[in-house]
């Protein structure tokens, strides 16, 4: 059967007509499901998103779905959410009907709200999956497909798995079921969501405050940068009692071209120019940024001399959990089982210091919030431990027990309220981190990232991971390898006796050399970009000793490629 193309579509497989490299990077295989459900460049092609791999993948979610419930006398359920994307209401649409089609009921979101919201909202309504079209915080070419299971939190391995097998018997134009939108509203199958689940996800959110009301001229800039967060995280830090709150006004709009900046991931500092300049217009006491699906949030504070200056979300992680702790402890809420604090395993060692010094238990995932979402279930379904908060080092922060996900809402409340505390006595978040590092060390961390796009990228990330495995490194950036970590099989080898211990972790394509100067360097490829990130962990005497550590192993990560 002849593919189902649009004009627009044969237009542009038309235009690329004798571009041998550019035929074999969009079909010489079809976008990988993993873990993370897919992400790519939107233009036509199975190496692509496009409205056909929506539609492909969505069949095979959906019937994994029917075959892990069997039955019952509950309709199955599923919510769709999207972000500000180009064709996001095209892909979310097409999802919605594919489901429906599958006799899969569908909450679907009038228009765009915060990954986290969709978290809330699957647990909220006992649905048991749930789609969001986002890239995060990729440039505006991309596209992408979350799944989420019924706790709410990104979908399970296992589940992954079965998706991408059903998707490899299927054909992308011919294999999903479809119905009109207006059929499947007729009948039921697709129900609107809008502001009474703000209203009820925004209560949950509240809930996490620790009780402390900024004073009324404390001062805090806000940018969306584009994205689904600028509705509600100004409305949270309105409830919270910030009554100064600016809000970047070119930034509020939403537009999928992300017209004022090169790319709209709040871990950049230069996307923060304009934040910035209102911020030392207005004698900001810190400025607040979320990406355009609003699950990762990032922070400048006051340097001191007029300016600002980023906080990483190693030290925003340590901040925040210090501050959970501070305050748990001055009001005695702290949980009567056992806290616990996670973090990702690429994450500052600092955490753990900061945790278990005050009676927190600390535990390490792997990189991705599924995994620590899935720790938080392990740890609080035994009865054992009750999760405070989870972290990794990509800006993005859990709290409280109604969402499964990284939540840019809460973590901007709890900053703002942790920053207006801080300032009550005297301090900025530098000033707090500075009495942090005094007392637990000096702690520095820094990430590399190895970009290698196409079809040639993805074969180089494969070859250089086999050579690291193969013939690894005795000495690194002029420092010796004491130990190795291999995560994929879950062994730690001595590099000078040869030894071998089993891991608690393994399965996750990442290697960890341990350093004499006490350094960690860990390499791993990115599961949603065509990099190879290397994070460099280290603590020293002083902040000096860190920052050299970092910078000459930094140089050595960069002469990989």
């Amino acid at each position: 059967m002849a593919p189902e193309l649009s004009d627009a579509e044969r237009a542009e497989l038309s235009s690329i007509e004798g571009d041998e490299k550019e035929i074999e990077s969009r079909f010489f295989a079809p976008l990988e499901f993993g873990t993370a459900g897919l992400r790519g460049v939107m233009a036509a092609g199975i190496n692509r998103m496009n409205v056909h791999v929506i539609r492909h993948v969505t069949q095979s979610f959906a019937e994994v779905i029917l075959a892990e419930r069997g039955g019952g006398a509950k309709k199955p359920s599923a919510v769709i959410c999207r972000d500000t994307r180009h064709n996001g209401p095209e892909f979310a649409r097409a999802a919605a009907e594919v489901m429906a089609a599958n006799g899969i009921r569908v909450l679907f979101f009038e228009s765009p709200r915060p990954t986290p919201e969709l978290s809330f909202a699957i647990r909220e309504y006992g649905c048991d999956a749930g789609i969001n079209i986002t890239a995060s915080h990729n440039t505006r070419e991309y596209n992408g497909y979350k799944v989420y299971w019924s706790d709410g939190a990104q979908l399970p391995p296992r589940h992954a798995a079965e998706i991408a097998e059903r998707m490899a018997l299927g054909d992308v134009f011919t294999s999903a079921r479809r119905m009109s939108w207006e059929d499947a509203v007729s009948r039921g199958l697709i129900e609107m969501l809008g502001a009474e689940t703000d209203a009820r996800f925004l209560d949950n959110v509240m809930g996490q405050s620790r009780g402390f009301t900024p004073p009324g001229d404390f001062t805090l800039v806000f940018t969306p940068f584009h994205g689904a967060g600028r509705l509600l995280v100004p409305e949270a830090l309105r409830r919270l009692g910030v009554k100064n709150i600016f809000c970047v006004p070119e930034q509020m709009i939403p537009d999928g071209d992300f017209p004022t900046v090169a790319s709209p991931n709040p871990e950049n500092p230069d996307s923060f120019a304009l934040a910035e300049a209102l911020a030392r217009q207005r004698g900001a006491d810190v400025v607040i940024g979320v990406d355009p699906d609003c699950d990762r949030v990032a922070a400048l504070a006051p340097d001191g001399a007029g300016g600002y200056v980023p906080i990483t979300g190693n030290q925003m992680g340590v901040l925040l959990l210090n501050y959970i702790i501070d305050a748990g402890e001055r009001s005695g809420a702290l949980p009567e089982r056992p806290p616990a604090a996670l973090k990702s395993v690429v994450s500052t060692d600092m955490a753990r210091r900061v945790a278990e010094s005050r009676g927190v238990r600390s535990f390490d995932t792997f990189t991705g919030f599924k995994f620590l979402a899935a720790k938080k279930n392990e740890l609080e379904a035994s009865g054992e431990y009750n999760v405070i908060f989870a972290f990794e080092e990509a800006i993005g922060y859990m709290a409280g027990d109604f969402v499964r996900d990284k939540d840019g809402v809460t973590a901007s409340v709890l900053i703002a309220e942790m920053t207006a505390w801080y300032r009550a006595r005297g301090m900025t978040l530098p000033d707090a981190l500075g009495e942090l590092y005094a007392t637990y060390g000096f702690y520095a961390e820094r990430t590399v990232s190895l970009v290698m796009p196409g079809v040639e990228g993805l074969r180089d990330m494969a070859r250089l991971m086999a050579q690291l495995r193969e013939s690894p490194p005795s000495a690194v950036a002029g420092s010796r390898v004491l130990a190795r970590r291999d995560y994929v099989t879950g062994v730690e080898t001595d590099a000078v006796t040869g030894g071998t211990a089993q891991m608690e972790l393994r399965g996750s394509n990442m290697l960890r050399f341990i350093m004499e100067d006490g350094a960690h360097v860990v390499v791993r490829p990115s599961g949603t970009e065509p990099k190879i990130k290397v994070y460099i962990l280290a603590k020293g005497v002083t902040s000096a000793v860190c920052g050299e550590m970092t910078e000459r192993y930094a140089k050595w990560a960069e002469g990989l490629v």
